[in-house]
């Protein structure tokens, strides 16, 4: 697996089956309002390399989700600048979760883009800036936008599924890239044995594979993507009183070395009275 190609899957892995959601809905009003921050640590090769800064409003029936990826350490020093923010909100039904939105905003040395997806009716609208305007060879056309998800969207819709969130495909569309995110089952193992501190229960642990759709590639396609590429792992643990199971833990070869990551902290508290009405407006 490339570099760029894990750090994508690893910013994604953070349908949702109805009942889930239903549930997850359920048990965020059982909660009341409240706030997660977590805090992940990206190694490579042993060395400080990314940071991803995660907070999740849960209100209800509604969520707003937020994160932060940048650079620290040796990389940050010596490769290019990245900073890329992420935010996803909708709701909850009996039917499952409600996606409204989605957004990234990224700066990869002095170049910004920002990418707003708004989802209505089974249908995309979407916004970029600056003005994006494909070659027909990258264009992703209706049908291959057609129920896809923003990085984060998708992310948190695997995290909602609970136990169930292993063995699916997630559909995943950056507004210039669609691809497949393969999830498969591994198996569990003990909190104690997964080394995560704060997991409850047993923790799932699942291989995540990449497969391109359409849109702009850094390099060109090769047959049997899914069998070609080394599988990133993870581990998804339940960190709360809720059915959320988090990305708790990661492992992923590149041809460059081993890239890790970890919960560096994870903090859950009541949200105040103005935090909950701000959500509402």
């Amino acid at each position: 697996m490339r570099f760029r190609k894990a750090l994508a899957a690893i910013v994604l892995s953070t349908a949702v089956p109805g009942v889930a959601a239903a549930q997850t809905a359920a048990q965020s009003t059982a909660l009341g309002a409240r706030q997660v921050d977590i805090a992940y640590e990206i190694t490579f090769a042993g060395l400080s390399g990314f940071r991803i800064d995660l907070t999740a409003k849960f209100n209800g029936s509604s969520y707003d989700i937020e994160s932060r990826t940048f650079k620290e350490g040796i990389l940050r020093a010596v490769t290019m600048h990245y900073d890329g923010r992420n935010r996803a909100w909708g709701g909850f039904s009996p039917e499952g979760a409600r996606p409204a939105a989605g957004s990234l905003s990224i700066v990869v040395g002095d170049k910004p883009r920002t990418w707003v997806a708004q989802y209505a009716g089974g249908t995309i609208q979407e916004t970029h800036n600056p003005a994006y305007k494909p070659s027909p060879q990258n264009t992703i056309s209706e049908e291959q936008r057609r129920g896809s998800l923003d990085p984060l969207s998708a992310g948190l819709s695997v995290g909602m599924a609970g136990d169930a969130a292993c063995d699916r495909t997630v559909q995943s569309n950056d507004g210039k890239r669609r691809i497949d995110v393969i999830i498969k089952k591994v198996g569990t193992e003990s909190a104690a044995k997964s080394g995560i501190p704060g997991a409850q229960g047993d923790v799932l642990v699942c291989e995540i594979f990449t497969r391109r759709v359409a849109g702009e590639f850094d390099s060109a396609p090769k047959e049997a993507e899914t069998e070609r590429e080394r599988p990133m792992r993870i581990w998804l643990a339940r960190l709360d009183q809720s059915q959320m199971r988090y990305p708790a833990k990661l492992e992923a070869q590149t041809g460059f070395g081993t890239i890790r990551g970890r919960i560096l902290s994870f903090r859950e508290r009541p949200m105040t009275p103005d935090e909950s009405q701000a959500m509402r407006k």
